[in-house]
């Protein structure tokens, strides 16, 4: 039980289909860590989440395509879901490095066909609400926290519904993680978010724009601005006010994940999210965010990853780094409303486990920890991609 069969596949491949065979090829292509990942799922969830994997990949390699002009993309993305039932769609001139699973989208479309109904409904309505939605953003900034919440629900929150209806119809799970769409869109906009906010340089070097700008403009004229080394003291701010507005989140998080019962479907909801906490404290008040890259510690992602195997030790390590957040809130004009939500997500991650950040394991961790790192470090953020509509451009 826990993080180790979270990341260790157990899926024969060679008695799939020869299409199934192939999607799971593609998967590896396009995430070679989130193929393990999906592999490890139980049962038909594990089938069903790979072609949603692929159905959604196929679609952002459409938006992310910037020579597909814009008067072709954006009925593209429209009708995109229509190409599930096409048994013959494909299409033949991406330059995007992903571009096999549109070339190639007969393959997937024929596994689809094959899912059960019911999963095949799931599927098709997200990638219709996805398609739509990404055409919103194509052209327009996000300018206030409510398009903030706007966008990152088109390419994060539709996933999270997508992953929480599908395991409802799995049976793995009740029938109130697919229905509460609410809390599903929060799990998957809590992911967004940290992304966001953890890839302000990135996003910066490659023209991109995913602050709003409610909230910058208090602290610069321009986004760009809160990476020059006069507005560090703004910068950081600007900063913590943004990681403020992500932790409000993590109450619904933690009755999410309480609602799971499946051990495979509890890591691979769990895991992302306890990751997630970690970078928000990690980039918190840290004026690295605007220099560098901040990163997790490989040995404290394989201890996280190890650790997250039921609801009280993932409510632990959210008290753990929540608290570390709380004790280093600046003084400043966010300080009062940043400790209310830090107390409050604090009071809803009481437990009687004990987290402590260390790199120091007992012998018998030793090689399941190897084995961990060299297959699964990257596993939060491909699943972070997995809710970012799978795509680094998505931030």
């Amino acid at each position: 039980m826990g993080g180790v069969k979270a990341v260790t596949p157990n899926c024969d491949l060679m008695l799939l289909s020869p299409t199934l065979q192939k999607c799971y090829t593609y998967l590896k292509m396009t995430s070679r860590s989130f193929a393990a990942v999906i592999q490890s799922l139980d049962e038909e969830m594990r089938h069903a989440i790979c072609i949603f994997y692929l159905v959604l990949r196929a679609l952002d390699t459409v938006e992310d395509d910037m020579t597909i002009p814009v008067d072709v993309k954006v009925p593209m993305l429209k009708e995109f879901y229509k190409n599930l039932t096409d048994p013959d769609w494909r299409f033949m001139d991406s330059n995007e490095k992903d571009k096999i699973v549109l070339e190639d989208f007969p393959a997937i479309s024929t596994e689809f066909r094959n899912l059960r109904r019911v999963y095949q409904h799931v599927i098709e309505d997200i990638c219709k609400k996805m398609g739509l939605g990404m055409t919103v953003f194509l052209e327009r900034d996000v300018d206030s926290l409510a398009e903030w919440d706007e966008y990152c629900h088109y390419v994060a929150g539709l996933v999270g519904i997508g992953l929480s209806r599908l395991f409802a119809a799995s049976e793995l799970e009740d029938r109130i993680v697919g229905q509460d769409l609410d809390l599903a869109n929060k799990m998957g906009i809590f992911l967004q978010k940290t992304n966001i906010i953890r890839d302000y340089l990135e996003d910066k070097k490659e023209g991109r724009e995913f602050w709003p700008k409610e909230v910058w403009s208090k602290y610069g004229e321009k986004l760009s601005d809160l990476a020059r080394e006069d507005k560090r003291e703004d910068a950081v701010e600007c900063l913590n006010e943004l990681i403020s507005n992500a932790l409000e989140l993590i109450p619904d998080c933690i009755l999410y994940m309480s609602r799971l019962k499946n051990q495979s479907i509890f890591n691979f909801c769990a895991i992302p999210q306890v990751m997630a906490i970690a970078t928000l404290e990690r980039c918190f008040n840290n004026p690295s965010v605007f220099t560098g890259v901040v990163k997790i510690r490989k040995g404290e992602a394989v201890k996280m990853m190890m650790t997250a195997s039921d609801l009280e030790k993932v409510k632990a390590i959210m008290y753990h780094f929540t608290n570390k957040i709380e004790q280093r809130i600046p003084d400043g004009p966010n300080s009062s409303s940043i400790r209310s939500i830090c107390l409050s997500a604090l009071d809803q991650c009481q437990t009687s486990e004990e987290f402590i950040t260390s790199s120091i394991y007992p012998p018998l961790y030793m090689s399941a920890g190897m084995m961990l790192a060299a297959i699964g470090y990257q596993y939060w953020s491909q699943i972070l991609g997995f809710y970012g509509t799978l795509s680094e451009s998505s931030s």
